[in-house]
């Protein structure tokens, strides 16, 4: 008689689940904390803001669709009303405005880096999906919603949606990473 090999089916604890809530919960929390470290530049209708560092922590730290739903209950409590958005603004008006683009793809860009970064905790492996993956996806975001509504050509769009922001995104892409990699190395303690 042949014998089969049943590989035992990993069942998630209350603790763990508990614990995963929660790191879900600060991530959000994090994330409409963060919105509020921004700043105007006068030239487009993009802000400078600490978010993205939280977008990246958050990719880096949770598992992929968990890290699409801290981003996806951002989005929707910030649609609803609360002023989570940077800022401090808030509505459904800044999804489909000029830079509704860039907070959408947040969704996006936070699945991809946490699917490609796979549990890992290499610092060198986030920043590298931050800035080759989470960056252009962002970016290309921005763009479509930029060029769409406030109708700019190519050019104008990529002036006002992406080269102003290169450096700044790459100094987030490794604090959220250090952020990340210390947190981790903290919770699997």
């Amino acid at each position: 008689m042949e014998q089969t090999s049943v590989t035992p089916v990993h069942r998630e604890s209350a603790a763990d689940k508990t614990r995963n809530l929660t790191k879900m919960a600060l991530c959000v929390a994090l994330l409409a904390i963060s919105a509020y470290i921004s700043f105007p530049l006068p030239f487009t209708p993009a802000m400078v803001t600490a978010a993205t560092i939280i977008v990246n922590m958050t990719a880096f730290i949770l598992k992929p669709n968990d890290a699409f739903l801290v981003i996806l209950a951002w989005l929707l409590i910030g649609a609803a009303g609360m002023p989570v958005f940077p800022g401090g603004s808030a509505g459904l008006g800044r999804l489909i405005g000029p830079t509704g683009g860039f907070y959408v793809s947040f969704v996006l860009a936070a699945w991809l880096m946490s699917k490609l970064l796979n549990g890992s905790n290499s610092f060198k492996k986030m920043v590298f999906l931050g800035i080759a993956v989470g960056m252009p996806v962002i970016y290309v975001g921005g763009c479509i919603s930029m060029y769409l509504v406030a109708h700019m050509s190519v050019w104008a769009t990529l002036v006002a949606a992406v080269f102003p922001f290169i450096f700044g995104d790459v100094v987030k892409v490794f604090a959220g990473a250090f952020l990340a990699t210390r947190l981790n190395a903290f919770l699997r303690k």
